[in-house]
């Protein structure tokens, strides 16, 4: 099972060997993770069990981690909502990722082996069918795994959960961004990245991978930035 499955409660949903409420806090992250819930949306806890197949205590519980983490906001009534972002929260998302994912690129160039080169490859494969398809949920998906595989090779856990944490945060916008531009509009610059790695230039696998954020990042900022510009005494 990979990384994602295992977060989520595994591909096929059936969990297997994981207690009931870290299959539903995978299930309900990745919703999030992947703005299968919209910003802003507000969702009902009775709502989120009907949806997840699940009882009131494994939801509650994976509501209270997902709000700890800041990819959920309580709004009463036994309402949560995914946060809206504004275009100076993107400005910061930025500013901390250009960092952590320049620096665990860095270091996984220096870590990496043949296998994780190979293994890259093949998510980067899948995203490219991803998006010859116009498929988003598949394109997002396997552009997080590649990211996130990026942070394995790393082997550099605190850094990781720290990058994980600002993928929940700005998903769900992201998610909205594609939706609009589509799959087609967004060039794959790992190829950059991974042949960095096989050359072993980690100051050029550093670079191409903030390049690679910063394409997206930039784009959801600027939706942001033209959605708040166009409300009133914006």
């Amino acid at each position: 099972m990979n990384d994602l499955a295992q977060k989520t409660g595994g591909s096929d949903g059936l969990g297997a060997g994981l207690p009931a409420h870290q299959v539903i806090y995978g299930k309900l992250r990745e919703l999030i993770l992947f703005g299968e819930i919209a910003p802003g949306e507000a969702v009902t806890i009775q709502g989120l069990c009907a949806r997840l197949g699940a009882g009131m205590t494994p939801v509650r519980e994976a509501i209270r981690r997902l709000i700890s983490e800041g990819a959920l906001e309580f709004q009463g009534n036994r309402r949560v909502c995914v946060p809206q972002l504004t275009a100076a929260n993107v400005a910061e998302i930025i500013f901390a990722r250009q960092w952590l994912e320049s620096h665990l690129a860095l270091r996984a160039t220096q870590r990496a082996k043949a296998d994780d080169l190979a293994g890259l490859a093949r998510i980067d494969a899948a995203l490219d069918r991803a998006i010859e398809r116009g498929e988003l949920h598949a394109y997002l998906q396997q552009n997080y795994l590649f990211h996130q595989r990026i942070y394995q090779i790393a082997d550099a856990p605190i850094l990781a959960e720290m990058a994980e944490r600002l993928w929940l945060r700005f998903g769900p916008a992201l998610r909205v961004m594609i939706g609009r531009v589509g799959t087609q509009n967004l060039p794959d610059k790992h190829r950059a990245l991974m042949e960095c790695m096989r050359t072993g230039d980690p100051e050029g696998a550093a670079r191409a991978v903030r390049e690679d954020m910063l394409q997206g990042m930039e784009q959801v900022r600027a939706m942001l930035e033209r959605a708040q510009n166009a409300q009133p005494g914006g």
